[in-house]
């Protein structure tokens, strides 16, 4: 069953540009620079989003001289996707069984 935690952690991934910062987490670890290039995103609007993704955990950072690189944490993305599949299995055997409540 889905908890308050990952449902705060879907809040934090519905947000597009997040998503899209994590998509690129997910393939590099990157600055604030290579991301402002590469999603066209203002700083100080990347720089909020990423905030919002470390106080959830999703990236951890990593101080590089005078940047700042982020790192995505996949263990949290492998969580939250444990809970989906759990969901999953719950409907499938819900539908297998034909489970229905009935109407008062």
């Amino acid at each position: 069953m889905m908890t308050s935690v990952d449902t705060d952690l879907i809040r934090v991934l519905a947000d597009p540009l997040r998503l899209q910062i994590v998509t690129l987490l997910a393939r590099e670890t990157l600055c604030t620079t290579h991301l402002v290039e590469e999603t066209g995103a203002r700083q100080t609007n990347l720089s909020n989003h990423l905030k919002v993704l470390r106080e959830a955990g999703v990236v951890d950072t990593e101080p590089c001289g005078r940047f700042t690189y982020y790192r995505l944490r996949p263990e949290v993305i492998e969580a939250l996707a444990g809970s989906f599949a759990e969901l999953a299995a719950t409907a499938r055997a819900t539908v297998d069984t034909n489970t229905k409540r009935a109407c008062p």
